[in-house]
């Protein structure tokens, strides 16, 4: 066991969760940050050229500038925009140790990781929700060719390709593969694209559409995937669509598992929100904080980088009056 007591064990090394590590040093915290991945694990696995809705001046922290290229940044600057703010600060994480449990104690929390094992005054929660993808529930969904993440079009090139979604994930798909080559067809539970979808992206997914080179079901969902084909439930009844790759952009859900097993609540309806007080951001679990993304359960377009920043300056003057 690790003997130091720490007054704070930040639990995600996300934007959110480097956020609070800095807010943690500038208030002579002492603090740990653990990750179970990589630096920035949830942008790591974004895909290969996504670029952000957010201008890269907002998803800023720390005071370190963030240049990018373009107004708006994309995956490859983000990652490079977070090592710096890492170097800068030369925060103490630990990447690729995985929290298994958190135990109450009189007077602190004792963590107990993949690694080793913390005690801790307090605790923040910062792990977005990005690790747990919905599932559609369907025969054949455990098919080799299901994909719940996407990185890169090159392997879907000749192919064709289902893309599940009417959001931003699947919309950039969606083009991306059309546009390196694979024959796209969409399929989303919606009456049309999403109004979400970002603004200079609509009205390309709309015009591919209309013009035929992408085929869309809207108010359709799948039923059933087999080896070579896919089965849809449409207005107009069953359709079978010929398929090789099936590309589930159905979004993502906070690890609830994990979250339930440490003794968080979350409301009774189905966004399933971590209970909170809306000003000090403090779980029903005292001293136990939440930040970031994970604050809004199934609602996972309420909070992002740039609108839950401040979560970490709020968190951690709240830890510090209670040192």
């Amino acid at each position: 066991m690790n003997t130091e007591m720490l007054d704070v064990l930040i639990v995600g090394g996300g934007p959110i969760g480097l956020a609070c590590g800095i807010e943690a040093q500038k208030r002579k915290l002492s603090y740990l940050i653990i990750e179970k991945g990589c630096l920035v694990n949830s942008i790591y696995h974004y895909p290969t050229n996504m670029t952000f809705f957010s201008t890269s001046q907002k998803i800023e922290i720390g005071g370190v500038p963030f240049v990018s290229h373009q107004d708006k940044p994309n995956r490859r600057e983000a990652l490079e925009y977070y090592r710096r703010v890492y170097d800068t600060y030369e925060l103490d994480i630990h990447t690729y140790e995985r929290v298994l449990n958190i135990e109450e104690e009189a007077d602190h929390y004792t963590i107990e990781s993949s690694k080793g094992t913390y005690r801790s005054k307090s605790i923040v929660i910062a792990t977005g929700f990005f690790d747990h993808p919905n599932l559609m529930n369907v025969p054949g969904e455990d098919l080799p060719k299901v994909k719940h993440y996407f990185d890169d079009p090159h392997p879907y090139i000749g192919h064709k390709v289902l893309v599940v979604g009417g959001a931003n994930s699947a919309i950039d798909v969606a083009l991306e593969c059309w546009r390196k080559g694979a024959e796209v067809t969409l399929v989303h539970r919606g009456e049309g694209v999403g109004r979400r979808v970002k603004y200079w992206v609509k009205p390309d997914i709309e015009n591919r559409i209309k013009e035929g080179s992408i085929k869309a079901y809207f108010e359709s969902t799948v039923k059933e995937i087999r080896q070579d084909k896919v089965l849809l439930n449409t207005p107009e009844g069953e359709k079978i669509v010929e398929n090789d790759f099936v590309l589930a952009m159905t979004g993502f859900k906070p690890d609830y598992s994990f979250l339930g097993k440490i003794g968080l609540e979350f409301s009774s309806d189905d966004l399933k929100m971590p209970v909170r007080d809306e000003e000090t951001f403090e779980s029903n679990l005292p001293n136990v904080f939440l930040a970031g993304t994970v604050c809004g359960g199934m609602q996972t377009n309420k909070w992002f980088i740039e609108n839950s920043i401040e979560h970490a300056s709020t968190v951690m003057e709240e830890i510090r009056k209670r040192i």
